[in-house]
């Protein structure tokens, strides 16, 4: 799915050059939940925004699916988001003015799909997350849960094939950071999603399959419960005489 090389990052801030990332290398399976941790001003953000191509290395490569983020022009890039990555942020990021299928429906407008289906497909997305009688609520008249739900919503009626989350649960009292992190849960395995989540919550990144720990812009893994892959074993029988 993903292959990271030698990717960093320099901002130049006054005339002071800031180091975000520096020399990560990471590769993500097909279907994998990772996590990443690490303090405040580290690189975490830093590393998903390369991730979902909203931002460009100084050096290195991003390859998504056999394309290198790093290289394709921007139109392209905006097309491979608009087709496979869906985010999720911790501020929700909804449009105040729309209401929840609305803001689900501003999903599919790149992606060109009819106003018929937009409807139909952000309906059938917030009622399959519990949000079937809010479709019409704007985000202030919705609780702190259900409008991130409506953010997942958002972030997943295009199908994408990763999902990418940032601190999605940081703005949540605890009872709604589980039910939240349990859908997660049930939407990656349900959709097959490769999922990515930031955050400082260790007892969230403890269920994931995977825990990257980001410091000072470099990447280390510190756990892994993937399955591990079997080798094919050697073909026990003899080779034909000649």
């Amino acid at each position: 799915m993903y292959q990271l090389t030698g990717v960093t990052k320099t901002y130049q801030k006054g005339r002071t050059q800031v180091q975000a990332l520096r020399g990560v290398d990471l590769e993500i399976n097909d279907g994998e939940f990772l996590a990443i941790q690490g303090p405040t001003g580290h690189g975490k953000t830093t590393l998903l925004q390369m991730l979902g191509g909203l931002d460009r290395p100084t050096s290195g490569s991003i390859v998504l699916a056999g394309q290198d983020l790093a290289e394709l022009r921007e139109a392209q890039v905006t097309q491979v988001r608009a087709q496979q990555i869906g985010f999720i942020f911790q501020t929700f990021n909804l449009i105040p003015t729309l209401s929840a299928q609305e803001n689900v429906e501003v999903a599919l407008v790149p992606a060109q799909v009819s106003g018929d289906e937009r409807r139909s497909r952000a309906a059938s997305m917030l009622t399959d997350l519990g949000l079937g009688e809010r479709l019409g609520h704007l985000p202030a008249e919705l609780s702190g849960g259900q409008q991130q739900r409506v953010a997942i919503a958002r972030a997943l009626v295009k199908r994408p094939k990763v999902l990418l989350a940032d601190e999605p649960t940081g703005n949540l009292d605890e009872d709604t950071r589980d039910e939240i992190i349990v859908l997660l849960e049930r939407l990656w395995t349900e959709y097959g999603l490769t999922m990515v989540l930031v955050t400082h919550d260790s007892s969230i990144a403890r269920r994931a399959q995977r825990i990257g720990l980001m410091q000072n812009g470099k990447l280390s893994i510190r756990k892994d419960t993937r399955p591990v892959r079997q080798a094919v074993p050697a073909d026990p029988s003899p080779a034909p005489a000649t």
